[in-house]
């Protein structure tokens, strides 16, 4: 008998965890894309991930993704130089 219970908080508790992980995604995938503009405001607390710039002399997109000192994530989009300009 108390195998049978411990085995039901187990699988119902591993069940639990697993809704929130897919709540989870969910909200990563609800998330919109925010254009930058000189006056967004910014509050970042935590990169979670950045494009990397393509290597052409030119501007070209750019995404981050972070999460503000609320906890909230993020998902900016801007324009930067690309890392193919030489000086020479």
């Amino acid at each position: 008998m108390k195998v049978s219970v411990a085995l039901f908080a187990l699988f119902g508790f591993s069940g639990l965890v697993m809704a929130q992980e897919g709540a989870a995604a969910v909200d990563d995938q609800q998330v919109q894309v925010e254009q930058y503009t000189y006056s967004t405001h910014l509050d970042i607390a935590k990169v979670i991930s950045q494009s990397e710039a393509a290597d052409v002399c030119a501007v070209v997109p750019m995404r981050m993704t972070y999460e503000d000192s609320q906890g909230k994530r993020h998902i900016l989009a801007y324009e930067a130089m690309g890392n193919g300009c030489s000086n020479g």
